[in-house]
C-alpha cells in the first residue's frame, strides 16, 4: 500500500469545523490465510485542518489493497495511520464493514483525535 499515491489540497475553510465523509462500498482485499477475496465497505469521516484528501488519489490508494493479503484489523488501522500522517486532521475515523464469509460478518472501527 503506497501512501505516496495520496494527494492533498488546501482546506479553504481551516477556521471552521466540518465533517467530510467518504464511502467506498466496493473495497477488496485478500485473506492472508486462504487467499480468497474479501469484500467490504470502507467509511472515512474526518474533520480537516489545513488539508483535505483528493478523491481520485484515494481511489488508487484503495486499489493497492486489492491483491494484498492482509487482515481486516490491519487494513483499518493502516488506512487510519496513513491518513493521519498525511492530513494531520482534527479528528479522523475509519470504519470497515466486511461481507459475510462462512456466515460471519465483521466491522472494525478506529478513531483518532488531535491533541489539543
Amino acid at each position: 500500500m503506497k501512501k505516496e499515491i495520496l494527494e492533498l489540497f488546501d482546506n479553504t475553510y481551516p477556521n471552521r469545523d466540518y465533517t467530510i465523509e467518504i464511502v467506498n462500498p466496493e473495497f477488496t482485499s485478500v485473506c492472508p490465510k486462504t487467499g480468497l477475496p474479501d469484500f467490504g465497505t470502507v467509511t472515512i469521516r474526518y474533520v480537516p485542518d489545513k488539508t483535505c484528501i483528493e478523491l481520485k488519489s484515494l481511489k488508487y490508494y484503495f486499489l493497492e489493497f486489492r491483491n494484498a493479503g492482509i487482515f481486516y484489523e490491519n487494513i483499518t488501522n493502516k488506512i487510519l495511520d496513513d491518513l493521519v500522517e498525511l492530513l494531520q486532521p482534527r479528528s479522523l475515523s475509519v470504519i470497515t464493514e466486511w461481507k459475510a464469509r462462512g456466515g460471519i460478518t465483521e466491522t472494525v472501527s478506529v478513531h483518532y483525535s488531535s491533541p489539543l
